[in-house]
């Protein structure tokens, strides 16, 4: 059956603690993966995550997993990216990087349609930390009014989803207050698979087993760019579903989600 004929169904989170149980009843393969619950977050209790570089992550349990996608979106791989997650009915968060979001305004919308959470990645990639700050900043608030742009049709440097990825996790002491103070919670990882290096999706799937099997719980990152991520997706969601892995959807705290949308 094709996701994009289930009746939608709103699910709105109980934002009292900061989560919620996502409904998986409208999921069209009664034995997929499925998002298991939502966390609402915002930038007064989860200014910084991710404990590759902070000493915060989530409020994740033992098993339990968030998938975020980097730099994007690009149309041969992060289609079938999303392809991978509908087929399991899987939630995740893409951190957008604004000039190709500008380029692909429609990967941009399927990616929303699909009930995933899109985050910020500025505009090109730079290493924000070794730049002038000014030009950090208008690196910040260009990718935002990209990424919002090609979402809403209007360009804004306020966020609709106020979450943030540092290019390469390089940020300054000055940017990480800067962003709380705007409100916006900045994301780094618990663990990857270093897709950024040539291997094959076999091997990058070896790798983050070992890695998750070691953590055993963490916010995942991935880049949807990468043709050897994409091929490996779809072995790594079977994994997390015959391991007994439970996915969990990040959403800014007070939003409305759909996560009955597939593309």
């Amino acid at each position: 059956m094709n996701c994009s004929t289930l009746v939608a169904s709103l699910f709105v989170l109980a934002v009292l603690g900061g989560t919620a149980q996502a409904a998986t009843t409208d999921c069209p393969r009664k034995d997929a993966l499925g998002t298991s619950r939502v966390i609402a977050v915002d930038a007064a209790t989860y200014p910084r995550v991710g404990l590759k570089s902070f000493p915060q992550s989530l409020p994740l349990r033992d098993k339990e997993v968030v998938l975020t996608f980097d730099d994007g979106p690009w149309p041969p791989t992060t289609k079938k990216v999303l392809a991978a997650l509908a087929q399991e009915c899987v939630h995740a968060t893409f951190f957008l990087i604004g000039k190709p979001a500008s380029e692909h305004p429609d990967i941009v919308k399927l990616i929303e349609a699909g009930g995933h959470t899109i985050g910020h990645h500025s505009w090109s990639h730079p290493d924000l930390a070794h730049m002038p700050e000014s030009d950090a900043i208008s690196q910040i608030d260009r990718g935002i009014a990209a990424d919002e742009k090609a979402l809403h049709g209007t360009a804004t440097t306020t966020p609709s989803t106020p979450f943030f990825r540092f290019p390469g996790f390089q940020s300054t002491p000055a940017l990480l207050d800067l962003m709380q103070s705007r409100g916006i919670s900045v994301f780094g990882a618990d663990l990857w698979a270093s897709d950024w290096h040539e291997m094959s999706s076999k091997q990058e799937l070896e790798l983050l087993i070992r890695r998750l099997k070691e953590a055993r719980k963490g916010i995942i990152l991935l880049h949807d760019p990468k043709a050897h991520t994409a091929a490996m997706l779809p072995a790594f969601l079977r994994y997390l579903r015959e391991n007994d892995y439970h996915v969990v959807q990040v959403v800014p705290k007070q939003a409305t989600v759909d996560i009955s949308r597939t593309p």
